[in-house]
């Protein structure tokens, strides 16, 4: 049938249908209506749910040419940016209309189509107009358009971080950095000087130098915390998601690899090699002024202590800051924040009680210990950021054995250091090893004896999240039986012919052997051949829950199986530096080219399951369309076991 008899037809039945309203006087079968939801701040996704009769039907979003009117949504108004386009965000479905000799999307009672928008600030109201073609078994009505009105949310929400689910696992590292800040050489002497400092204040009013120990240590907690409220507050300001792309870009980056070596930088100081300092002048300064009574001089007291102990609290407050930029935007602010708390309270209790000073123990080497411990400490958490960095670049000089090589050696070196057998230029000379430093060696032996196997592809799970990716293992003992298979390694040739057609597979690889796409087209065209459903695996490099996940969940024999043999996978990294293939390149609204592999991942996935945090974990249909509720972070093996089980229904296996 040629395309002027198809539109005769059409417009045939259009106006045979149009004559019936006018003369019965029949409302339009469709009335739709519209409401506005939050996906992160600033962000939002108009919905317009169309509610008609079982029988009738509007068209998809096209284009269709050739064929029916398509449904068209128009966003506007004043403060109002369209994110992206309109898309279908429930129901539709694909039909071959014979009448057109195409396939058309329809839309049905309650299907939702959608727009994401950006509010800026004084946003009152969103404009929202559909256009649309209602059609039943052989007739249709005139086309028609509504348009409608929405109030713009006065108030906006904080945006979900990347990996929001560990905050308190930063908080709890930051009272811990907190506690060991007292103990070193260059803070712990100054509880004398605060005590003396505040006990001629007891003296002079008790009452109010009560109040003056309150004030001081509030004034500490401020000292450190506002600078960086102060940075993202000015990043905030200028662009609301400013600060949110920055923090994600330096937690992926190669900047990661500045923060190592900051991160040596201060193993070294903290071994002795030398100070960091604040110049003289400036602390000097501060202490001139801290002998001024009242309120001004307990805040130069308080800035002075800050000073004067920022050689060793300088690599303690930088190590904390430059790991919680790893979480969601407002972390460095709470870290830091909880820190100084913890850091200020030992010293206003003891302005508060200065006769609790003669319960401390005496300054001497010991100070140095703790400094020389928090080095070896430092210089294995660093080992962390380059190794992010490595993986996003696909560099491919810190895989998992040499990784654990260098932390199996700094473990080693320490625990000689506790018994004795190491010694550094400010150490005092030990007869014996105390107690609880014979403790300590045998913690830290034990837990370099404990990393030892994962040189030949022991899982390590206690250590999953820190360490690189199974699949960067070079040093590999394969399994090649039952629910094991594959876990360390490749299991047949033919997986590995398999895998070597996928995009990507040359420098992206699953782990347990699995074998999967990094691509959402390959993996929808897989489905749809193997008849599976997809499982949707959006992770990143860089993403430690995502690491523990593999490791303890996914290594599970029940759920290995099925991800195996009942799924296809498809494994998206929403942080890898790789320029894709020029097919794969995405343009934007603006113009604007996206090649990287992260960035096009990130707006994918964003713009069609409104998540941006890792790991996201869904079941899809072959279109693409989730079966059941999406899954994040969650050790739990029954629970994942349950969720692939009702996907794997919804999907009709």
């Amino acid at each position: 049938m040629s395309i002027l008899r198809r539109l005769a037809l059409m417009l045939a039945l259009c106006f045979a249908f149009g004559t019936a309203y006018a003369q019965f006087d029949i409302e339009q079968p469709v009335k739709w209506k519209a409401s506005l939801e939050e996906l992160s701040e600033g962000v939002f996704e108009v919905q317009v749910v169309a509610n008609m009769d079982k029988s009738w039907h509007t068209y998809g979003l096209g284009p269709f040419e050739g064929g029916p009117n398509p449904t068209v949504l128009t966003v506007g108004g004043e403060g109002v940016t369209l994110v992206g386009e309109p898309y279908v965000k429930q129901g539709g479905r694909r039909v071959f209309e014979e009448v057109f000799g195409m396939e058309i999307d329809l839309m049905e009672d309650g299907d939702v189509i959608a727009q994401k928008i950006r509010l800026e600030p004084g946003a009152s109201k969103i404009d929202v107009g559909v256009e649309w073609q209602a059609c039943t078994e052989g007739s249709c009505a005139p086309p028609d358009e509504v348009h409608l009105t929405l109030s713009a949310p006065e108030t906006v929400s904080a945006p979900e971080g990347k990996k929001a689910g560990s905050l308190w696992g930063f908080i709890l590292e930051a009272i811990g950095w907190g506690l060991l800040a007292l103990l070193t050489p260059c803070v712990f002497p100054m509880i004398p000087m605060t005590v003396s400092f505040f006990l001629k204040q007891n003296e002079k009013n008790p009452a109010k130098g009560k109040f003056m120990a309150l004030l001081y240590g509030i004034c500490i907690v401020l000292i450190y915390t506002i600078p960086i409220a102060v940075i993202i507050l000015l990043t905030r300001l200028i662009s609301g998601n400013m600060a949110a792309d920055i923090f994600n870009w330096i937690a992926t980056s190669w900047i990661n690899v500045i923060f190592f070596l900051i991160f040596v930088l201060f193993a070294l100081s903290f071994f002795g090699a030398f100070e960091i300092t604040l110049p003289s002048g400036m602390v000097n300064k501060a202490d001139s002024k801290s002998n001024r009574g009242g309120i001004i001089g307990v805040f130069f007291m308080a800035l002075t202590l800050v000073l004067v102990s920022f050689s060793c609290t300088g690599p303690i407050v930088g190590s904390a800051i430059i790991k919680s930029m790893q979480g969601e935007i407002m972390t460095p602010f709470i870290v830091m924040l909880v820190f100084s708390i913890v850091f200020a309270i030992p010293f206003t209790i003891f302005a508060f009680a200065p006769s609790l000073l003669k319960k401390l123990p005496k300054s001497g080497g010991w100070l140095n210990s703790v400094k020389v411990v928090l080095g070896f400490i430092e210089l294995a958490l660093g080992m962390k950021f380059l190794s992010v960095a490595d993986q996003t670049y696909h560099w491919g000089i810190l895989d998992r054995e040499v990784y654990l090589a260098f932390w199996i050696v700094i473990a080693g070196l320490l625990g000689m250091y506790l018994i004795g057998k190491l010694r550094f230029k400010y150490d005092s000379p030990k007869e014996y090893v105390g107690e609880g430093r014979l403790i300590l060696a045998i913690i830290t032996f034990a837990f370099m004896v404990y990393m030892i196997p994962g040189l030949w592809g022991a899982p390590l799970k206690a250590l999953s999240g820190y360490l690189p990716p199974m699949q960067t293992q070079d040093f590999v003992v394969v399994h090649t039986s039952g629910a094991e298979m594959g876990t360390f390694g490749f299991s047949t040739e033919a997986e590995k012919a398999v895998l070597a057609d996928r995009k990507y597979s040359d420098k992206l690889h699953l782990p347990h052997g699995l074998v999967g796409y990094f691509t959402f087209d390959e993996a929808l065209k897989a489905s749809k051949e193997q008849g599976k459903p997809i499982f949707f695996d959006f992770t990143g490099h860089g993403c430690v829950n995502c690491r523990e996940m593999e490791a303890r969940v996914w290594s599970d024999p029940k759920v290995l199986d099925m991800l195996r043999n009942d799924f296809v996978i498809c494994s998206l990294y929403g942080d890898d530096k790789m320029e894709v293939l020029p097919e794969d390149y995405r343009t934007l609204e603006d113009g604007t080219v996206l090649k990287g592999m992260g960035k096009i991942n990130s707006r994918f996935v964003m713009e069609k399951f409104n998540a941006n945090a890792q790991p996201f974990y869904l079941v899809l249909d072959s279109d693409g369309n989730p079966l059941v509720e999406p899954m994040g972070y969650n050790l739990n093996v029954d629970n994942y076991v349950d969720f692939l089980k009702k996907g794997l229904e919804a999907f009709g296996k």
